[in-house]
């Protein structure tokens, strides 16, 4: 997660972004309400941008904001929770991800052909998730609680799920799932750097497939 609160403005500005990370504080209930608002609005109008930005900005332009995608971690990561964020929120809704994805890659599957090659394609779209429940998180903070070691993606849901504070332990131990490959998991170290950032936490890799985060030693410092 970017927590860089003094970047240029975007959908947020850097006092929105403040707020959401906890570091600005509201005096009253009703200004709380009022940033809360604010940001709401703030995404939803940015979310309607996208379509004037899709048929209005110029393909140079268009390019300019994708050049350094290969190699601009946080904006790849920022394009990753824009689809992220989109698909959590239609879900929660009851609105299926596919009514989103299909007919926005076949439309522009079909700009595309027409557009560089001259030609008028059919496009099949194919979306399925299949999820399997591996572990719960209870069973995930009691490991901790244990000092028992789990994996990044375990840890990343417990923060995300909210209801326990993984800070309250002076050591986290982590693994790469299976432990045979240190990507096996789909978890590089910047996944695991920027989690420790997060939870205000020192990181030490210990070989290949293995690190301990130490919460208590960034507050510390």
């Amino acid at each position: 997660m970017n927590t860089d609160t003094d970047r240029d403005r975007g959908l947020l500005s850097p006092a929105d972004r403040a707020y959401l990370l906890g570091e600005r504080k509201m005096s009253h209930d009703q200004s709380r309400r009022n940033a809360e608002a604010r940001i709401r609005n703030r995404v939803r109008d940015g979310v309607l941008d996208f379509d004037l930005l899709l048929h209005t900005l110029s393909r140079k332009d268009r390019e300019q904001v994708f050049a350094d995608v290969h190699t601009d971690d946080a904006f790849l990561d920022g394009l990753r929770a824009m689809v992220a964020f989109a698909y959590v929120g239609t879900s929660e809704q009851g609105l299926a991800f596919e009514e989103v994805l299909v007919p926005a890659v076949r439309n522009s599957e079909e700009a595309i052909a027409a557009k560089r090659a001259g030609e008028n394609v059919s496009v099949d779209v194919t979306f399925d998730v299949e999820t399997t429940v591996e572990d719960s998180l209870e069973g995930i903070a009691g490991r901790l609680e244990a000092g028992d070691p789990v994996t990044p993606r375990q840890l990343f849901a417990l923060v995300m799920e909210g209801e326990h504070d993984p800070t309250d332990h002076d050591e986290l131990v982590l693994v790469r799932a299976g432990g045979e490959s240190p990507h096996d998991d789909g978890v590089d170290d910047q996944f695991l750097e920027r989690l420790a950032a997060y939870l205000e936490a020192d990181v030490d890799f210990e070989g290949e497939a293995r690190a301990v985060l130490r919460p208590g030693e960034t507050r510390k410092g």
